[in-house]
């Protein structure tokens, strides 16, 4: 099947929404309304669509099949988070469709009341109008990533992250000794947030930066080495692996933290490490 162009995603999105009176405006978001993001053939189209009324859409699903063949779709009504008490459903604020296309496009589509546009379309400074049929929209500003970027911590910020790193890291070793695959490798990927998180403030040292969501942009920004060091931390599913996966982000975080400690002005607790570490590589 030919993948569909962007322009034809685009043309086919808004001759929609010009078509149907029930769509009063739409606007984009996401990273396709990113100046700083990488343009790549993986990218979504995130689209808002501000309607009339929910009910007549929600009511029946089919009205999406224009948008061609898809291959997988998740609803909010597919999203366990959505229910609440009695796994009941309000979804009289917002409604999304995730469609992946078997062309390999994929489009996020939310719907929202058109009485909240003027609120959503600003809730998100990562945006672009597209449609505005009514000038129900505000002047909206240039897209901008900007709440999106790490800059350097606060004192008690890299504290808490030198703690929670060594102190979870305590949780996979006993699931090593336990045996507890699941439970250690679990673990890992929580030690790897905060490893990630001082990667983040190691690039941040130059000055505030967009990371990507789970770290994807860090790769421009850092030390080729700091990343290949950083992808030793995942490990194959048995404890021996697991175990140098570990010994391997304790290398790298011990490193990095000193890094930024330094010159963010944050002492590092040499002590506190070298007991943590003495207890961690005990036999």
């Amino acid at each position: 099947m030919e993948r569909r162009t962007d322009a034809q995603m685009f043309g086919m999105l808004l001759s929609f929404a010009r078509e149907d009176s029930r769509v009063r405006a739409v606007w984009m978001n996401g990273s396709r309304a990113n100046p700083n993001a990488p343009a790549d053939r993986w990218q979504d189209f995130d689209i808002v669509y501000a309607v009339t009324e929910m009910d007549s859409f929600l009511s029946d699903d089919s009205w999406v099949d224009r948008f061609g063949e898809r291959a997988m779709m998740q609803t909010r009504r597919d999203q366990y988070d959505s229910y609440g008490p009695g796994e009941t459903a309000d979804y009289s604020d917002w409604f999304i469709y995730l469609m992946q296309f078997a062309d390999g496009n994929r489009v996020d589509l939310s719907l929202v009341p058109a009485e909240n546009a003027a609120e959503a379309v600003l809730s998100d400074k990562m945006c672009v109008v597209l449609l505005d049929k009514d000038g129900l929209l505000p002047p909206v500003p240039p897209a901008t990533d900007e709440d999106y970027r790490a800059g350097l911590p606060t004192p008690l910020e890299f504290r808490c992250s030198v703690n929670e790193f060594w102190w979870v890291s305590g949780n996979v070793d006993k699931g090593l000794r336990r045996g507890e695959v699941s439970y250690a490798q679990e673990m890992l990927g929580i030690v790897r947030e905060e490893l990630l998180r001082m990667l983040t403030w190691k690039a941040a040292l130059r000055g505030p930066l967009n990371p990507g969501k789970c770290g994807k942009f860090l790769p421009r920004f850092l030390p080729a080495e700091d990343w290949a060091a950083f992808c030793e931390t995942y490990a194959r599913g048995d404890c021996a692996d697991i175990r140098r996966a570990m010994e391997a982000g304790w290398s790298l975080f011990s490193r990095v933290c000193r890094e930024v400690g330094g010159k963010a002005g944050f002492p590092v607790d040499e002590a506190a490490e070298a007991a943590a570490l003495a207890y961690l590589r005990r036999a």
